[in-house]
């Protein structure tokens, strides 16, 4: 039997310009969609197989930009190193931190309202004012970070300036930004029902009990969602690094994003900039696809209430 996607009621016409309508209401989307966001995908297909400086048309070379990025440019492995490095620690680091906050945020206190406010604040400022204020919180000599390190006896490192330390130090300011993740687990918590822990106090659940064996299943698919975000995130890193480092010192901030930015604007390299992001759209997807993959063995979906009369 053959189902008519037309209302019942309205003639061939009538329907067409119901259709005709509703993309007309739709085209600005459409049209910033094709011209801003395909059309520059797909030039870039173009250009990541080319030579393209900008200042000269594109000459076709094939694969050769894919053949010097992985075996003849150094730089490239060291941003590739950066940025996993920067994701390993910044990523559970965020996650813990954002969940710990929402949990203690969740408990009904007073003025709970206010804290929430104070806490999401940050992440709606702007990157540039955020690395401007860590920039002078992390001064090796007048830096409020060390300031107090030194009241408790302890001797700072001089952390953006040091190697060792440059990539931790952009780790800890990550989690001055963590609100957006604390609202969405906030939103999790609040959707576990309340009658799973009354049942749990009855059976003599602590705090850690309750917390273990009900608030962390029952928000599973959140802290997925927010793992998902946080990798890809993370692997476009570039702000931090570019105001507060500009790669440095000794290329230890040289990032995947901020390596690629300088390609492209700075030694007018679009085609192998355009390269650079090819393979960083594949390395993004092959890690969201893992992360799908693996879900389905520590993600916990609450079954739906059968539906009355089945």
């Amino acid at each position: 039997m053959t189902v008519s996607s037309r209302s019942p009621g309205l003639s061939r016409p009538r329907w067409w310009g119901r259709v005709a309508w509703g993309y007309g209401m739709a085209s600005p989307w459409i049209i910033g969609f094709l011209v801003f966001t395909l059309g520059p995908m797909i030039a870039s297909v173009y250009f990541s197989l080319s030579e393209y400086s900008v200042l000269k048309p594109a000459r076709f070379i094939g694969v050769e930009n894919f053949a010097r990025m992985f075996s003849n440019d150094p730089r490239y492995w060291i941003s590739i190193y950066n940025t996993a490095y920067y994701t390993v620690l910044q990523v559970p680091l965020g996650i813990v931190v954002a969940l710990a906050i929402a949990i203690l945020l969740n408990q009904g206190l007073k003025g709970e309202n206010l804290f929430r406010t104070a806490y999401y604040m940050p992440s709606v400022v702007s990157g540039v004012a955020v690395s401007m204020l860590w920039l002078w919180l992390f001064d090796p000599t007048l830096g409020l970070v060390n300031d107090v390190l030194a009241r408790l006896g302890i001797s700072g490192p001089r952390w953006l300036q040091d190697p060792a330390w440059s990539k931790p130090a952009l780790v800890l300011m990550s989690v001055f930004g963590i609100g957006g993740t604390m609202v969405i687990f906030l939103a999790g918590l609040q959707g576990i029902p309340e009658s799973l822990y009354e049942a749990a106090m009855v059976d003599g659940a602590n705090w850690w009990q309750k917390t273990r064996n009900i608030t962390i299943p029952m928000i599973t698919p959140t802290i997925f969602f927010n793992l998902v975000m946080g990798f890809i995130g993370s692997f476009q890193v570039f702000t931090q690094a570019y105001v507060m480092t500009n790669g440095g010192p000794v290329n230890s901030t040289l990032f995947y994003v901020l390596y690629l930015y300088q390609n492209a604007f700075r030694f007018f390299k679009m085609g192998y900039a355009s390269a650079m992001a090819w393979v960083l759209f594949f390395i993004v997807l092959a890690l969201t696809l893992v992360q799908f993959r693996l879900a389905g063995r520590w993600v916990y979906y609450e079954a739906a209430a059968p539906t009355a009369g089945r």
